[in-house]
C-alpha cells in the first residue's frame, strides 16, 4: 500500500490547451472562466439545453468562446474533443456531477487509466488535483490549497495572506526584474544570473551565503567568481530586506543600487572639519538588534532606532526590525555578499562618520550583540580614532536566545556544566581552531553552516599538529541547527554530529543560523530522531508565538 504523498504545487502554462467541462452547476461556469482567463479552450458537455445554463455559461457559449454538446459525456471523448497535436486528446477534466453517482466515478476510472488530470467537485478522492484559492495581481500570484477539504476556509487564508502584503509589491517585482536584467546584460555571460526555475526552492546544495574567498578584480570580473556575486547580491537583496522596503523602490534608487554596485565602496567622502562649520557635533550609538523578533530588542535600542537621523543596517538584521525605523530616516544596508565583506565594512564606516561629520544622530544596527561576533569593538576603536565616542546598546545574541527557543538549556544539572560560544568562520574566512571536546560542555558554532563539513571534519577529527589536539568528537554527539531564531519562520533540525552534514544537504540553508552541539540537546526534546536521520521542525513553539 503506498504512503499518501504531499501534493505538488505547480502553476501550469494552460495557453492553447483543450479542458472538457462535464456538468451544468454554477462551479461549472466559474471553471469556465478560470479556463478562458488561462487562455485554454473549454468544450462543455452536458445534457442540459444551453438555454437552461447559469446565465455566465449560456452567455459564453452564445458567444462563441465555449463549445457547447449536449449529452451525456463518452469516454471517446477524452480522445477526440482534444487537440490534434497532442493525437486529439484533451489536456484537464473539470466535472461537476454528483460524486457519489456511476458517472463521476467512471469518468474519474477513465481520465486516471488514461493519464488526464481531473478534478472532481467535492471529491478529492475522485480528483488528481484540485485548483487552488488564487490572488492575481500579476507579476505577483498567490495559491493557497485544503486540498479539497476546506474551499470556503482556503479562501480566508488567501485574503489573510493577501491583506498583510504591501500593495506595491507587484510593481517593485517589475523594478526587481528589471534590475535582474541589467545586471544580466552586465555580465559577459548572462546565464550567470538565470533565476532558478523554482521560485519557491533553491537548491540545498546551493548556498546563497557561501564564502567566496577572493575578492573581486578586474582579472576576474568575466569569471565564474564575479558572475556568482552578481547573482548572490540580487539573491540577498529579494531574501533579506522587508518587504516594504522592496515595495517602495524607484526607478532612481534601482539606478542607485546598479551603480552602487559597480561602484567602490569605500569612495564616501569623510571631509573633516564639518561638523565646526556646522556648530554641532555628531553622536554615534551601536545597538544590537537582538536574534530576530522586534519583541526581543531594547527599550533603549527601540528608542534609539526611532530618533536617528541615520541607520546603517548590518545584512542579516531581520525586516521585522528594519520595519520599525520611520520611514523618514535613511537607510543603509551593509552589501556585505560573498567576497565583499571588507569594502562593505569599510563603506559602513566612512558613511556613519561623514555623517557625523554633518552633526547626525547615526545608529549602527548589528544584529544580536554588537560585542559577539559583531566586530563593536572594532567599530568603537574606529568612531573614538577620529574623536567620536559610541554609545554601545547591547543585544539579546542568539547564542543563547537560539537555543532556549529551540528547547535546549544550554546548562542542565548533571549534563552540562558550562557553554563556550565559537565562530565557525576566522578571518577571512580561514577556519578557526576546532575546540576540544568536553562532555559536560554545550558548544554553540555561530557563522559555521556555509562550511558545516569542514567544521565536522575538523571535530571528529582533529588535526595531528594542532597543540589543542583532543580525542576525537562523538558521532553520536546530539546537535541541532537553528535558523532565523524568534523569527516566525525560525526552523530547527535536530540530529547528530555524524548526520548533521547530511542532513542540511537534504533540507538546504536559510541563514542566519547556529550550531548547538552537546548531550543538553535531546534534554527537553519531545521528537526522538531516528537512527542516522534528522527532524525538522518549523515555526515557533506555541508558547512563544507572540514575540
Amino acid at each position: 500500500m503506498h504512503k499518501q504523498g504531499i501534493p505538488l504545487l505547480t502553476s501550469t502554462n494552460c495557453t492553447g490547451q483543450v479542458h472538457l467541462l462535464v456538468g451544468s452547476t454554477p462551479l461549472i461556469a466559474s471553471r469556465a472562466t478560470k479556463v478562458l482567463d488561462a487562455g485554454a479552450v473549454p468544450v462543455l458537455v452536458t445534457e442540459t439545453a444551453t438555454e437552461e445554463l447559469p446565465y455566465d455559461l449560456r452567455k459564453r457559449v452564445e458567444e462563441g468562446v465555449v463549445r457547447h454538446i449536449q449529452r451525456g459525456w463518452e469516454e471517446n471523448d477524452l480522445q477526440t474533443l482534444g487537440r490534434q497535436e497532442v493525437g486529439g486528446w484533451v489536456d484537464t477534466v473539470f466535472c461537476a456531477l454528483p460524486p457519489t453517482g456511476k458517472s463521476a466515478q467512471n469518468l474519474s476510472v477513465a481520465c486516471k487509466r488514461n493519464r488526464v488530470p481531473i478534478n472532481v467537485a467535492d471529491s478529492p478522492s475522485l480528483s488528481t488535483f484540485t485548483l487552488l484559492s488564487t490572488h492575481t495581481d500579476l507579476p505577483l500570484q498567490i495559491g493557497v490549497t485544503t486540498s479539497g477539504r476546506g474551499c470556503h476556509l482556503a479562501s480566508r487564508i488567501r485574503r489573510e495572506i493577501v491583506s498583510s502584503l504591501p500593495k506595491e509589491l507587484p510593481a517593485a517585482i517589475e523594478r526587481i526584474s528589471t534590475l535582474r536584467e541589467r545586471l544580466w546584460h552586465a555580465s559577459s555571460t548572462p546565464s550567470a544570473v538565470v533565476a532558478p526555475q523554482s521560485e519557491d526552492d533553491i537548491d540545498p546544495s546551493t548556498q546563497m551565503n557561501e564564502l567566496v574567498t577572493a575578492a573581486p578584480t578586474e582579472e576576474d570580473a568575466d569569471q565564474e567568481k564575479a558572475k556568482t556575486r552578481r547573482a548572490r547580491w540580487l539573491a540577498q537583496i529579494c531574501e533579506y530586506w522587508p518587504l516594504e522596503r522592496i515595495a517602495a523602490l524607484t526607478d532612481a534608487e534601482l539606478d542607485g543600487m546598479l551603480a552602487s554596485y559597480t561602484s567602490n565602496p569605500s569612495s564616501v567622502s569623510t571631509t573633516p572639519g564639518t561638523e565646526e562649520a556646522m556648530g554641532k557635533k555628531g553622536s554615534i550609538h551601536l545597538i544590537g538588534s537582538g536574534p530576530g523578533s522586534p519583541g526581543l530588542l531594547t527599550v533603549a535600542a527601540h528608542e534609539a532606532i526611532k530618533t536617528a537621523t541615520l541607520i546603517l543596517a548590518d545584512k542579516l538584521v531581520p525586516a521585522p526590525v528594519l520595519a520599525l525605523i520611520p520611514r523618514r530616516t535613511p537607510v543603509h544596508i551593509a552589501r556585505k555578499f560573498p567576497g565583499n565583506a571588507e569594502l562593505a565594512q569599510q563603506e559602513l564606516l566612512d558613511m556613519g562618520l561623514a555623517a557625523l561629520h554633518r552633526g547626525e544622530k547615526v545608529v549602527r544596527l548589528k544584529q544580536g550583540d554588537p560585542y559577539l561576533y559583531g566586530r563593536g569593538g572594532e567599530e568603537v576603536i574606529f568612531f573614538r580614532e577620529h574623536g567620536y565616542e559610541c554609545t554601545v546598546v547591547p543585544g539579546v545574541t542568539s547564542a543563547l536566545s537560539g537555543p532556549l527557543l529551540a528547547g535546549i538549556p544550554p546548562t542542565h544539572r548533571g549534563v552540562a556544566d558550562e557553554i563556550l560560544v565559537c565562530t565557525g568562520t576566522g578571518r577571512k574566512g580561514e577556519p578557526p581552531m576546532p575546540p576540544p571536546y568536553v562532555k559536560s560542555r554545550t558548544t554553540v558554532f555561530l557563522m559555521a553552516i556555509h562550511r558545516l563539513d569542514a567544521l565536522v571534519s575538523s571535530l571528529v577529527t582533529p588535526p595531528l599538529d594542532s597543540l589543542t589536539a583532543s580525542a576525537p568528537w562523538p558521532m553520536d554527539l546530539p546537535c541541532a541547527v537553528i535558523e532565523r531564531a524568534s523569527s516566525r519562520d525560525q526552523r530547527v533540525v535536530r540530529t547528530r554530529l555524524g548526520d548533521v552534514v547530511r542532513a542540511m544537504e537534504s533540507v538546504g540553508g536559510r541563514p542566519p543560523g547556529l550550531i548547538v552541539v552537546g548531550w543538553a540537546c535531546e534534554v527537553l526534546a519531545k521528537t526522538v530522531v531516528p537512527e542516522g536521520g534528522w527532524v525538522v521542525e518549523e515555526g515557533l513553539s506555541v508558547g512563544i508565538r507572540s514575540l
